[in-house]
């Protein structure tokens, strides 16, 4: 008997989702878990590993990390630092785990369960969610199969939210040919212009070509829902290739409301970097370290302006911000 998946997309969409989630992890990225488990104990609902280090493969760099909670309350020991979080998730925190290999680094974001689904989802006007999580990640911990299956969920939306938003917003005539490099590339251009992230051209490619076939894949799932929806049209054209066509009206108006989300996004973004500066702990190195790695740029602040960021380190902070090394 044939699979029903194969004839329904959203199920095919989430199958090969909770595949790719289970896929294994690196023994460096379960032992950051287990701290983090350590750290915010049974608020822990999921820990999902992502970014660069995943798709490298390598523990050189800084981990990435989301780490989803049940409560705020729960997850942090301070009221003021829970408050906080419940009105600008997520808190992004540093730790740094003695291993085998030596130390590892990683920066973990935590949300609750509830707040990261609304977020991968197209109502958000908040993009760092299913701009992150549209892109391959690893489950490195899940308390039950409701977390799990949660999970799942929220990136199944992620990927919907991405690729309904940015067919959308990137389509320049009524019918187009469907090109998977196009869609992704220039959608995750369009994603780090709405946040403060200073990614070059060759690092967009190379986190397309890094996985081709999958984001081909999660690409004509979702194209299919949209199909079915009625929201766009498919058909095939005589040279073999897919043709994608968007009414106008709501190719207008994906425009004009992703202009508008883009600012909003930008203006949460800035909020949220000045709420890290709190909750991160000793972040200048951090940062100085990240616009090197991704820009090649070096720059130089003096001891008293990484003691006082804030407060001396604003010619530093004007600097980045003309160069547009973190647009």
């Amino acid at each position: 008997m044939p699979d029903a998946r194969e004839d329904d997309p959203g199920a095919r969409l989430e199958a090969r989702l909770a595949t790719e989630l289970c896929l294994p992890a690196s023994a460096g990225a379960h032992l950051v878990a287990h701290e983090l488990c350590r750290r915010h104990g049974d608020s822990v609902d999921a820990i999902l590993f992502y970014g660069s280090c995943l798709r490298k493969r390598t523990p050189d760099g800084v981990l990435d990390f989301y780490v989803l909670v049940d409560s705020y309350d729960r997850a942090f020991r301070s009221r003021l630092t829970a408050v906080v979080a419940a009105l600008l998730p997520p808190s992004v925190l540093y730790c740094e785990v003695s291993g085998p290999a030596g130390t590892l680094r990683a920066k973990y974001a935590v949300i609750s369960r509830r707040d990261f689904l609304r977020r991968a989802g197209p109502r958000s006007l908040d993009t760092r969610v299913w701009a992150r999580f549209c892109q391959p990640a690893a489950l490195v911990h899940a308390r039950d199969e409701g977390a799990r299956d949660a999970v799942v969920e929220a990136v199944a939306r992620a990927c919907r939210t991405f690729v309904e938003r940015m067919t959308l917003v990137l389509a320049a005539e009524a019918e187009h040919r469907f090109d998977a490099a196009t869609l992704w590339q220039e959608g995750f251009h369009e994603t780090y212009r709405a946040e403060l992230r200073g990614e070059s051209p060759q690092t967009v490619r190379m986190l397309y070509e890094s996985a081709p076939a999958r984001y081909e894949g999660v690409a004509r799932d979702v194209l299919q829902e949209l199909d079915g929806r009625g929201r766009i049209r498919l058909r095939q054209a005589e040279d073999g290739s897919l043709r994608v066509v968007v009414p106008p009206g709501v190719r207008r108006w994906a425009r004009a409301s992703w202009a508008l989300r883009r600012r909003v996004a930008k203006s949460i973004a800035i909020l949220g970097l000045l709420k890290t500066a709190w909750t991160f702990g000793d972040w200048v190195p951090y940062v100085l370290w990240k616009i090197e790695r991704h820009t090649g740029v070096r720059l130089e602040v003096s001891e008293r302006q990484r003691r006082h960021p804030l407060i001396f380190g604003w010619p530093v902070i004007y600097r980045v911000l003309r160069r547009g090394l973190l647009r």
